[in-house]
């Protein structure tokens, strides 16, 4: 009999388009399913869906999980069944591009054979020559779409292997409030029925509708993509033949870009990218944080997007750039500081993605919106939440407020259980220029 091979699950939680599973069931040797959950500070929202996930993958492949240092349980299963060969797909985060390399390594000098494959991207970082601009990025891989290649079906037969799982407590990471089973279904089946009702309903739209937090106008599917459970390539090839794609794919090279700028700046989530905004004057206030964090800071499209972070871990994307301008100019409290917050409630916490993010609004990083670019919490919410379904939605004490007065509900004159501005608008921007003055005349 065959000694088994190992197939080890990461970020790529699916049976579809899974290169390294297809070459492990091209040996037909017996396969050991392995998840090793070696990451304790993995944010707590982020713990909840992994648990419902792997509940998922369970389901349709006999996974064995473990948990503990990734090198030490490759190790203890590879003496324990006497298998030869082991198979991931890539990360690109630098702590899990260390910890490949030298477990490959390793793996290599002790006669393992250890084969990797892109299973988590569109291209290769190292693919496209590395830009901190957009665009030409964008025009980059366009060019060079034949790069992507074809996605792969799910093997038909799997001989699989299965060995004592641990037991993980990842649940109640959190204790969720209906919101997150109202709104999410981990797992590749549920990923391929959002991916199919987003492309066939609402993508001919998403153009006009992605700025609109009161639509259900977006993909959702950056859990589904963070944790591997649809590929991006097949997700590209769902969306490419049907009408408006365009704006939607831009989006998804979004994605790559914020990865590749890790993957060339490997401090990204740490330090700004612009080295002039190691000097920015940050100020340190709990009250102004908490607030920010509790969604209780007078602004209701502020405080909706940060009451549905907490309330489902996730956040429509025109309100995250708004609550995260808020808190790094308004408030002056650091991008970090945001990333942190959003790393540890977000279900879609991704590395790239958040410091990527949390560097443009600050201004600090590739192709960012200047620091200058302040804006109103007033004028957002009634222009992309005209007459306040969102804010009614999150914000339930300012249900009987006025359309007319639904994004500033201190002027309506009605007796609200609901907080004053923590910072008037005017006031806040001023402050934010003078410190970004402050940073220029290196005064600071």
């Amino acid at each position: 009999m065959s000694k088994p091979v190992i197939l080890w699950f990461r970020n790529d939680l699916r049976l579809a388009d899974n290169p390294a599973l297809a070459a492990a069931a091209e040996t037909k040797a017996p396969i050991i399913a392995l998840y090793i959950f070696d990451d304790p500070l993995m944010g707590a929202a982020s713990k909840s869906w992994l648990h419902h996930s792997l509940k998922k993958l369970s389901e349709d492949i006999d996974l064995t999980i473990r948990a503990g240092d990734a090198q030490d349980v490759l190790n203890d299963i590879i003496k324990e069944t006497g298998a030869e060969t082991v198979f991931w797909n890539r990360l690109y985060e630098p702590d899990s591009i260390a910890r490949d390399t030298k477990i490959k390594k390793d793996l290599k000098d002790a006669g393992i054979d250890a084969q990797s494959f892109k299973g988590n991207v569109l291209f290769e970082p190292w693919d496209i020559k590395p830009y901190k601009v957009f665009t030409p990025y964008y025009k980059a891989c366009l060019a060079q779409d034949h790069l992507i290649g074809a996605p792969v079906k799910a093997p038909k037969k799997l001989n699989i292997k299965k060995l004592k799982s641990d037991t993980l407590n990842l649940v109640p990471a959190r204790k969720w409030d209906k919101g997150f089973y109202k709104v999410w279904e981990p797992g590749e089946g549920g990923a391929y029925s959002r991916a199919q009702y987003f492309v066939e309903d609402l993508m001919g739209h998403y153009k006009a509708d992605r700025d609109r937090p009161d639509k259900d106008g977006t993909s959702r599917m950056s859990p589904h993509l963070h944790f591997g459970e649809i590929s991006v390539r097949n997700l590209w090839a769902m969306a490419g033949p049907h009408a408006g794609s365009a704006a939607y794919l831009r989006q998804l090279i979004w994605r790559e870009f914020s990865i590749q700028l890790l993957y060339n700046n490997p401090k990204l989530a740490m330090q700004p990218l612009q080295e002039k905004f190691a000097r920015f004057p940050w100020i340190k206030n709990k009250t102004y944080m908490s607030a920010w964090q509790r969604g209780m800071t007078g602004y209701p499209i502020i405080d909706a997007g940060m009451r549905q972070l907490w309330q489902t871990g996730w956040m429509h994307n025109r309100v995250r750039m708004v609550v995260a301008s808020f808190l790094v100019k308004h408030l002056l409290q650091s991008w970090q500081d945001g990333e942190a917050w959003f790393g540890d409630t977000l279900v879609d916490a991704d590395l790239a993605n958040n410091a990527a993010s949390w560097q443009w609004v600050a201004g600090s990083g590739a192709d960012a919106a200047p620091y200058f670019r302040v804006f109103n919490p007033i004028l957002q919410g009634e222009k992309f939440d005209p007459a306040g379904k969102y804010v009614r939605e999150f914000c339930p004490e300012l249900k009987d407020v006025p359309d007319k007065f639904i994004h500033k509900p201190w002027e309506s004159g009605l007796k609200l259980d609901y907080p004053a501005p923590i910072i008037e608008h005017s006031a806040g921007r001023a402050r934010a220029l003078d410190a970004l003055a402050q940073m220029k005349n290196n005064q600071v």
